[in-house]
């Protein structure tokens, strides 16, 4: 089953996604795939940066104004800037969430301080806006936290765009899982080793570079290591796992079976690959296939593969086409 993570992810999330009524207006967004079926399976930290500001629910509406690099927090009615106040909360309050011990964070979109990127920033003379700006609280997170997998609600209604948040949550909390407590050797090689498949249907570059970190260790300090290893897998799994690269993968676990198998079930797994390739079927398909064969036919290297199990199975995100 590979490595295995300690307890449920805790996730970061705006207010307004849990149904908490704090938005401008007094209402909320309520995102039911959040609260319902995500919900069910991590522990929410909720912040609300205008209300946990003093700005209350329902307040005046705020806009980013400006520089879109280093845009003005801006009270229109009021013509209050609101800038220095939330830049100070901001920074306050992600030093704050490092006790919380996340593994994600899910920012509402288009708010001028949630907002993860094109959020309106209005020009100073007025006359229109430009979707170049980032949330000034979003922005503060994502800076102290250079790793954490970071979304927009919006964005997870898109399917490969949902697992790839959800698989990169999971992935980060078996990453702070292996190094919270201790800094060894063994724990780079375990943890690269169990991801393997998962580096290879992402990014085989990345899947490549990050082996030859593990081979060099040893000829620099230890944490200098642990510290370019996790930068680089992170990112690595910021790029989508495309059907093509997916394929590519279970044609390799294809091959530890070669011998293992009888003709017809190499035939039945080669054409099930096939399928999914051709978008026939969904990758739970061949998927299921494969740990089939390894009840069977036990492997100790693709048993502890992360990718087999990435998270849990009542999520299906593997179920869609």
């Amino acid at each position: 089953m590979g490595l295995q993570v300690s307890g449920r992810p805790r996730l970061g999330i705006s207010s307004c996604l849990l149904g908490e009524k704090v938005r401008f207006n007094g209402g909320h967004k309520r995102d039911r795939y959040l609260t319902d079926t995500l919900g069910a399976l991590c522990d929410w930290v909720m912040v609300c940066p205008e209300v946990e500001l003093g700005l209350g629910s329902p307040r005046e509406t705020l806009r980013l104004v400006g520089d879109p690099t280093q845009p003005r927090l801006h009270e229109p009615a009021t013509d209050i800037d609101r800038t220095r106040a939330m830049h100070r909360f901001a920074g306050d309050r992600a030093r704050a969430l490092r006790v919380e011990g996340l593994h994600g964070f899910v920012f509402k979109k288009d708010s001028p301080t949630c907002g993860m990127a094109r959020v309106k920033v209005w020009h100073e003379s007025g006359g229109g806006s430009e979707r170049k700006g980032v949330g000034l609280f979003a922005a503060a997170v994502m800076k102290a936290f250079p790793l954490l997998p970071c979304e927009e609600e919006g964005r997870l209604h898109d399917m490969p765009l949902r697992e790839n948040f959800i698989e990169r949550v999971f992935c980060y909390q078996r990453w702070r899982d292996s190094f919270d407590k201790r800094v060894r050797r063994g724990n780079l090689v375990a943890f690269h080793t169990a991801h393997k498949l998962t580096l290879m249907a992402h990014s085989p570059v990345r899947y490549r570079e990050l082996g030859r970190i593990v081979a060099a260790l040893g000829t620099r300090p230890l944490r200098e290591d642990i510290d370019a290893y996790g930068e680089q897998f992170m990112e690595a799994l910021r790029l989508l796992a495309t059907r093509r690269k997916h394929t590519n993968v279970l044609q390799h676990i294809a091959g530890y079976f070669k011998r293992k198998i009888d003709s017809d079930d190499r035939t039945e797994l080669a054409g099930c690959i096939e399928d999914y390739h051709a978008g026939s079927v969904p990758l739970i398909v061949p998927l299921t296939l494969v740990r089939h064969h390894l009840r069977r036919h036990p492997d100790a290297w693709l048993e502890c593969q992360t990718y087999l199990h990435p998270y849990p199975a009542e999520l299906m995100l593997r179920n869609h086409v």
